[in-house]
């Protein structure tokens, strides 16, 4: 069995209706390019300042882009995986960093929050996610239409092999990695984080990222891979908004995990945590 999958890589900025208008029309290009499985980036709707977050924030009930990306998987009959979007919950003063797969019958199969938040300074920027959202705490996995299980993360979580083992252990054949990688971290560290999570967990890697500058003065990478079990690079998206597409073989999968059984090999009852773990 094979999927073909697609990652769409975004310029996102404060103009949700402009995001909307160009996170549909490459949904609909890689759709007709053949896609089954469709990725969209971090924070598609709106990337900007947290006044932006705010003012672009809605529930997973009643949401413009909820219902856009709902319809759109209904009507070209693929499973939907929106990125993440600002999500606003009742009784919450933060938001929400959240990913939401809809199948191709439109349904809602799985929500995921993201469990890391971002609070870094690179190049002199700081960032510091948690000042306005609430990190999530249920690790997720969703299924495809054809029963593929897939492990859901975003963007920071690439950094937490943890959570990519637990997701490959608990069945995932595809690890999704919907981001906003910044410039910086980009250039050193997104290729090898994505091909190492694929090899360790001998899992396909789907990574949809944001491109280019973002107010006030954020600059993402790019770079949106699809990665096989072996590490091997099957699509690389180039310096634009686009989308990339790759037939995944999971033939191909069961063989690697056959023949270099590591998943196989582990040995969980020797593995324990510290006590205490300092940083």
């Amino acid at each position: 069995m094979a999927v073909r999958a697609a990652a769409v890589q975004l310029n996102s900025n404060e103009d949700k209706q402009r995001n909307l208008a160009t996170a549909d029309r490459l949904t609909r290009a890689a759709a007709a390019d053949g896609a089954q499985l469709i990725l969209l980036p971090e924070k598609w709707t709106a990337l900007g300042t947290d006044d932006d977050y705010y003012r672009a924030a809605e529930t997973l009930e009643d949401g413009e882009a909820v219902e856009w990306a709902r319809s759109t998987a209904r009507e070209l009959g693929v499973d939907l995986v929106a990125g993440s979007i600002v999500e606003r919950r009742e009784g919450r003063d933060k938001l929400g960093n959240t990913s939401i797969h809809f199948g191709p019958d439109g349904e809602q199969k799985a929500v995921y929050r993201k469990i890391h938040m971002f609070d870094v300074v690179v190049g002199g920027l700081e960032y510091r996610e948690s000042a306005s959202e609430d990190p999530g705490e249920e690790i997720v996995i969703s299924e495809t239409r054809d029963g593929v299980p897939l492990g859901m993360t975003v963007c920071y979580d690439l950094r937490f092999p943890e959570l990519y083992r637990i997701l490959a252990i608990r069945g995932a054949r595809i690890l999704l990695v919907p981001a906003a990688f910044t410039k910086i971290t980009g250039q050193a560290h997104w290729e090898p984080l994505l091909r190492a999570r694929a090899i360790e967990n001998q899992a396909f890697v789907i990574a949809a990222d944001q491109i280019g500058w973002h107010p006030p003065d954020k600059e993402s990478f790019g770079g949106s891979m699809i990665v096989d079990p072996w590490g091997e690079v099957l699509a690389r998206a180039p310096d634009e908004e686009t989308f990339i597409a790759a037939d995944l073989d999971f033939a191909r999968q069961d063989e690697v995990r056959a023949q270099l059984p590591s998943l196989a090999n582990r040995m969980p009852a020797t593995y324990a945590w510290p006590q205490e773990v300092s940083a």
